[in-house]
């Protein structure tokens, strides 16, 4: 079976989702990733896996269900932590972050049976996951992150090195506040939408 990683940050005001503030307050931005985080936790806590492991920078908290292996991330550039947390597996291994709440134990269930790799595209030209049969740490290393080519600069990667690539659904990353009401649109009973909500009704009162 497949081990499952989850990379994210502690969602503690000013240093998670700062695109969100305006129209956000940075303690709003942080309850929102909280949310996004703990409806990523528990979709990853429902898929068969041969393992859960968290790859957190900071502190865990009551966001966090059981059956989780907690590590630190490393330090250095995203493309270098992502490399460590899959050169922490020996066997096959998906990835994600916590900026997709809408993401289902069915989009998480993967067979590398017939593939080598799964890459999960994000709209804004990242990625949201990315799976290896047998995790090679340097796949990553010096992929530019943050940019409108990440997810292509990555997928061609994993061509280039012969791998046969299946592609998973395209996902909308949860940065700004037009992403945050269309992920919730498709998710109306999640932690996040209901937490968007309160976030959205409070920001309002404030502005009145």
């Amino acid at each position: 079976m497949t081990t499952l990683l989850v990379i994210a940050k502690e969602p503690r005001p000013g240093r998670v989702k700062t695109r969100l503030t305006p129209p956000f307050s940075p303690e709003q931005a942080a309850a929102l990733a909280e949310a996004s985080l703990a409806d990523t936790l528990d979709a990853v806590a429902a898929t068969p896996a041969a393992r859960r492991v968290l790859v957190l920078d900071g502190a865990p908290g009551p966001w966090l269900p059981s059956g989780f292996d907690v590590v630190p991330q490393c330090g250095g550039a995203l493309d270098a932590r992502l490399a460590d947390a899959f050169a922490r597996c020996t066997g096959p291994a998906l990835l994600i972050g916590m900026d997709t709440p809408q993401v289902t134990p069915d989009l998480l269930t993967v067979d590398f049976a017939d593939c080598d790799a799964y890459f999960g595209p994000a709209e804004d030209g990242g990625f949201w996951a990315l799976g290896l049969a047998h995790p090679d740490p340097e796949l990553l290393r010096g992929v530019p992150m943050s940019t409108p080519r990440t997810g292509a600069v990555q997928r061609r990667r994993l061509v280039a090195a012969g791998l046969r690539v299946r592609d998973l659904p395209p996902l909308r990353d949860v940065d700004t506040a037009a992403d945050a009401a269309a992920v919730a649109a498709l998710v109306p009973h999640g932690l996040f939408a209901a937490r968007l909500a309160r976030c959205t009704a409070q920001s309002g009162a404030d502005r009145r």
